[in-house]
């Protein structure tokens, strides 16, 4: 087969390996729907059994349509991932924690699918031996994988699992016979290929035998030794890194899931946690709510993590808030190494900066961090130490928590987070003002004397400042009005107006609550849901759909009705991408919210008002709860979990992972007329 791709000098050999993986993939399905018997009960129905024979099929045509038609290839390859899925919903029933990672695969696969785009057309080949070796190399790597992949699962054998295993070893056979016949003489081809059937052989009566498994494993393996590796070096081309690291969206998942798996990893050291320890699942959960600086939890962070597991809780919390490929870029900077050119496009596109200001931003955001945690955090020692704590105690939890505030992560020493402390008002009104400047971009906190001032500000700054102005008094004021005689009475007037104006500050993503937020009215908690669902503003370590795009709505809605053309803002005119942008910014939050909200509905048994507010909590990075964390199961929370993910990288990211460079000209399309009313 002959491939080259346009506007590349390098071949597709990697990509003519998938047809060699999907070929040793197709009988996958019906091991999937036989290891399923007896699951959870399951007698593999034999609607079960029919979409694994689907999907079964579907691989095998995908695999041969893959590069030659890849748009059906690509459709037929999703069918099979969707039939797999369903052949082994009993084994997600009946072990929640596999959820979280078949979620993660699945989903990984499909986005995978989605962005595979060989456009091969009419274009010349390689060498047709060395598409035959590389198909016969990935198909003896898949069996390899397959094959441990069925050792670890551990279910009993079952004839259709043999049977569909020898199947692909077969099929890995035929690929590496049609190699031989590719590479070598006629005369020694047809030797070896008496070899490869007699091998063939073996391997059905090792099947009828009971011994499939590991003669699978062994012919994997011989294979993969005898196989020659001419083409490493153009596979490393291709690595499967630089696919993740290409493209900015892939970069920000791709980094917050590394860290997220590295601190569900740490959180289960014995040392992080007192003798008796914490489940997967608990540990996973905390993991991930510190690097989404979210602030939900199941587990009493005081009491359920030693002062070791709580320093891990606080690293990930900073590095999550701060960013892993900003730290890495200010490293490399202060090492003297120099990003390539790639690697500046990626960070300046990620960071919305231009080239030349790349670095100084990163360090810009790294000083005023630190400063601003280091100050916040000697206040709040004071703070804590005159308030009753221990000096050692005091300093402690006066740096964990100024960490937590300006990452707005929610996490506090305390089991009843900052309620010991609603009669204080210093110590809520610096964690309030951390909250505040962690929840803007630094160069935002900055100009705020000069916007105080009178003085000139960018249009964007203005719009952020004013939007968070208008949304914290607001709050306030309707959180006062609602709960006056709610959560916030037995307060004095001026304690009411304290902790009112708090939990204005702390619904800006930030989680922490001075008041029981249990028995708050239902019109407070709308208002709250919606405060949650804005979040803060662009660049800090808030989540939500941004001020900024608030701002940009209400003015497009204000000069819509108006009869305006254009968005005008300080004479200066707001292009209609960006409006555009900030559209689908809450587009694409609704979509993801409600599907959230309908997973958690179809699978927990909690009040509808409670899941509301659960699953804005989440997809916001907020961190606060009404009581519905304390009653999820496993699948609750792996459904919590992904909604905190999907929320610190932000649901548009998600579809920016299906985002491609190819667009077409504006000059080739006529206007269309579309009504709207």
């Amino acid at each position: 087969m002959e491939v080259k791709v346009k506007g590349f000098s390098r071949t597709l050999l990697p990509q003519v390996g998938i047809e060699g993986m999907l070929m040793a993939l197709f009988p996958v399905p019906v091991i999937l729907a036989a290891m399923m018997v007896g699951v959870g009960g399951a007698t593999s129905p034999p609607w079960r059994l029919v979409a694994a024979g689907v999907a079964a099929f579907s691989c095998l045509v995908a695999a041969f349509l893959i590069l030659r038609r890849p748009r059906w290839g690509r459709v037929l390859a999703g069918l099979a991932l969707a039939g797999s899925t369903i052949s082994i919903i009993p084994f997600f029933e009946s072990n929640p924690i596999t959820v979280l990672i078949g979620a993660v695969l699945i989903i990984g696969l499909g986005y995978a699918l989605a962005d595979f785009r060989p456009d091969i057309e009419g274009q010349q080949c390689h060498r047709p031996v060395d598409c035959s070796l590389q198909r016969a190399r990935w198909s003896a790597r898949t069996v390899f994988g397959l094959v441990i992949s069925i050792v670890m699962i551990d279910r009993p054998s079952h004839f259709l699992v043999n049977g569909a295993l020898t199947v692909s070893v077969v099929v890995m056979l035929l690929l590496v016979t049609h190699w031989i016949w590719r590479r070598f003489r006629r005369a020694l081809a047809m030797a070896l290929g008496v070899v490869a059937v007699l091998v063939m052989g073996a391997v059905v009566f090792a099947f009828m035998s009971g011994y499939s498994r590991i003669t699978a494993l062994l012919v994997s393996v011989l294979t993969l030794l005898i196989l020659p590796s001419s083409i490493r070096a153009q596979e490393r081309d291709d690595r499967w890194w630089k696919i993740l690291l290409s493209h900015p969206a892939r970069v920000l998942l791709s980094s917050f899931l590394g860290l997220c798996s590295l601190g569900a990893l740490l959180l289960l050291v014995p040392g992080a946690t007192p003798e008796k320890g914490i489940s997967l699942i608990d540990s996973a959960f905390t993991a991930v709510s510190a690097v989404c600086v979210t602030g939900l939890t199941v587990l009493d962070t005081p009491h359920d993590f030693t002062v070791f597991g709580q320093f891990l809780i606080l690293l990930l919390i900073q590095l999550g808030g701060l960013g892993i490929m900003s730290i890495t870029t200010v490293g490399m900077h202060t090492l003297g190494r120099r990003l390539s050119l790639s690697q500046e496009r990626l960070m300046t596109s990620m960071t919305d900066t231009d080239h030349q200001d790349l670095v100084i931003s990163l360090v810009t955001i790294l000083r005023f961090t630190f400063m601003a945690e280091g100050l916040g955090a000697l206040a709040l020692t004071g703070l804590f130490f005159f308030s009753g704590d221990s000096l050692g105690q005091a300093a402690w939890r006066g740096l964990f928590t100024a960490i937590s505030a300006f990452c707005n992560a929610g996490f506090g020493l305390q089991s009843d987070n900052l309620i010991p402390y609603q009669s204080n008002p210093l110590i809520l009104h610096v964690v309030a003002l951390l909250i505040v400047l962690g929840g803007m971009a630094p160069v935002t906190s900055l100009l705020i004397p000069r916007w105080l001032a009178g003085r000139p500000v960018g249009v964007g700054v203005r719009l952020a400042l004013v939007t968070t102005v208008v949304l914290l008094i607001a709050g306030a004021f309707m959180f006062l009005a609602f709960e006056w005689n709610g959560v916030l009475s037995g307060l004095t007037v001026a304690d009411k107006i304290h902790n009112a104006w708090f939990q204005s500050v702390t619904l800006r993503t930030a989680g922490f609550n001075s008041v029981d937020i249990n028995t708050v009215t239902n019109p407070s908690c709308l208002i709250m849901i919606i405060l949650m669902f804005i979040g803060g503003s662009p660049g800090g370590t808030a989540g939500g759909i941004k001020t900024t795009t608030l701002a940009l709505l209400v003015i497009t809605f204000w000069a819509s009705v108006t009869g305006r053309s254009e968005v005008i803002i300080q004479n200066r005119r707001i292009p209609p991408h960006t409006i555009n942008r900030a559209i689908t910014i809450v587009s694409s939050g609704a979509l993801v919210w409600f599907v959230i909200v309908l997973m958690l509905e179809m699978t927990q048994q909690i009040p509808a008002r409670e899941l509301l507010f659960e699953a804005t909590s989440a997809l916001g990075t907020v961190g606060l709860t009404v009581g519905g964390t304390s009653q999820l199961d496993d699948i609750g929370k792996i459904i919590v979990m992904i909604a905190m993910f999907v929320g610190r990288i932000g649901p548009m990211t998600l579809f920016m992972l299906l985002s491609d460079e190819r667009s077409v000209p504006v000059a080739r399309c006529l206007d269309a007329k579309v009504s709207l009313t």
